[in-house]
């Protein structure tokens, strides 16, 4: 497929990386991602910007998805301009050159009974 599907912002009103985990690591650290899809024939430049209940927004953080590719971006291992924060609320917008397809996922593992949700934030051009 060379066709662009998606839109070229959207927004993920709640995040929440939890401070705990319980099983092994790498799989099973709680963590937030964002799924990005680029089904079109260029490379997305994507930036997010996250923004917090009580301190100024921080960003750009800076990433590229190949065209035909899928990319599942961590929030725990973004870190540029700076980590995102543990165990704080904070939402973000994900900005991208290109169309994209943007899904949220979450894993709380912070019990042996773990959680896990993901949805399809809201987006726009």
């Amino acid at each position: 497929m060379d066709k662009a599907l998606g839109h070229r912002f959207w927004v993920i009103p709640e995040g929440y990386i939890p401070a705990g985990s319980h099983g092994p690591e790498p799989e099973m650290l709680s963590h937030d991602t964002a799924c990005i899809l680029n089904t079109g024939p260029h490379e997305a430049r994507v930036s997010f910007t996250i923004y917090f209940e009580n301190r100024d927004p921080v960003g750009p953080y800076r990433v590229t998805v190949p065209p035909r590719r899928t990319r599942h971006i961590r929030f725990n291992d973004i870190d540029d301009p700076e980590p995102v924060p543990v165990a704080t609320d904070y939402a973000s917008v994900i900005e991208s050159d290109v169309p994209i397809v943007v899904q949220y996922t979450r894993l709380d593992s912070r019990q042996a009974e773990n959680a896990l949700l993901s949805v399809t934030p809201y987006g726009t051009d």
